[in-house]
């Protein structure tokens, strides 16, 4: 009996730009990217905190949030460890993503009930992009934060409660860690919890297949984050990379360590202080790879604003933010971000 197929259909789907890609040259017809994804590759090693410090007091605690604000001024992207998630609390949920994924594609893109995944949730590819370097060879899940808080105990499964235990914790480390860089910015601590609302924060669970056109597409293009923090676990296989001095940095992975990223509002609300940054995912032509990230975001009707004097922002809402995303994506074919707030 032949199994379904589990991979989405990039290659028939995307077929015009694979042959204007190969036949007439690359993103031809004026839609090339400009960024520096030729950039020579570095093997620096990504700020590495021992979140335990947190937790003696003291001068341990003090220098530890140093370390924090430090890593997300210098490079708005570093390794946190003893971070409060369990390696078998992570080990479980890969487990679980695991399964998720290699469900046929026609299941994937109805949703998974057993794990709360409403129809929907469900991702891939690039639907907007006019060329071959727009396109992201990935799936994913996104799931908005309340469907697993709301589930009752008598509806949950196993591995629906595996998920939700996850988002749980690492929702929890997101807030701790705004609410340090907020102090040293003398911004409210309470902030995040009166504006990052369970409807807005999302888990998004991917894989990337392996892909016999690597490095001629992507597994994800370069781009920044469009929230305040993102909270990401990696599986073994590495291809994430981050561009810091205009130079591509690999982010190896390390078991039971996870990646915080500072993402466009952070920038915005800090009026530059802390940064965030350029990253993408090399596709690998030989294994898949798979990672889950959390991601801090607002309402939409969250003012982003700084209290400096001296403002490099003008005054947004995360809703105009989010609407000029998505007409320069659905327009250009990928994010321009905050250059389009700039005073």
């Amino acid at each position: 009996m032949q199994m379904e197929p589990f991979d989405p259909p990039f290659q028939e789907f995307y077929k015009k730009l694979f042959d204007d890609h190969f036949f007439n040259g690359p993103c031809h017809g004026g839609h090339e990217i400009k960024f520096p994804h030729n950039a020579k590759e570095c093997k620096f090693e990504l700020p590495l905190i021992d979140l335990s410090h947190l937790n003696i007091g003291g001068f341990k605690r003090e220098d530890c949030k140093r370390e924090i604000v430090k890593a997300a001024q210098e490079w708005g992207f570093f390794q946190v460890v003893n971070h409060g998630v369990s390696q078998e609390v992570l080990e479980k949920l890969m487990s679980e993503q695991v399964k998720a994924f290699k469900k046929p594609f026609q299941v994937k893109v109805n949703g998974l009930p057993e794990l709360n995944f409403p129809a929907g949730s469900y991702q891939w590819g690039t639907p907007s992009a006019n060329c071959l370097r727009q396109l992201a060879w990935s799936e994913s899940f996104h799931v908005p934060l309340t469907e697993f808080s709301t589930i009752g105990v008598c509806a949950a499964t196993d591995s629906s409660k595996i998920v939700k235990q996850c988002a749980m914790v690492i929702s929890k480390l997101a807030n701790e860690l705004a609410e340090i860089l907020a102090e040293i910015l003398g911004q409210k601590s309470d902030f995040f919890k009166e504006n990052c609302v369970p409807s807005m924060c999302y888990i998004r669970m991917s894989r990337y297949p392996a892909c016999p056109f690597s490095p001629e597409v992507f597994g994800l293009m370069p781009h920044t984050d469009s929230d305040f923090l993102t909270i990401l676990h990696q599986d073994h296989i590495g291809g994430l990379q981050v561009l810091k001095d205009g130079k591509w940095i690999s982010v190896n992975p390390k078991q039971k360590t996870l990646i915080v990223i500072v993402g466009d509002l952070f920038q915005a609300w800090s009026n530059g202080v802390f940064k965030s940054v350029e990253h993408r995912v090399i596709a690998n032509k030989q294994f898949e790879r798979f990672s889950t990230a959390y991601f801090l975001c607002p309402s939409f009707e969250t003012m982003i604003e700084s209290s400096e004097k001296s403002l490099i922002y003008k005054r947004f809402s995360f809703r105009e933010f989010r609407q000029q995303v998505q007409d320069d994506v659905k327009r250009y074919g990928r994010k321009i971000g905050l250059s389009r707030f700039i005073l």
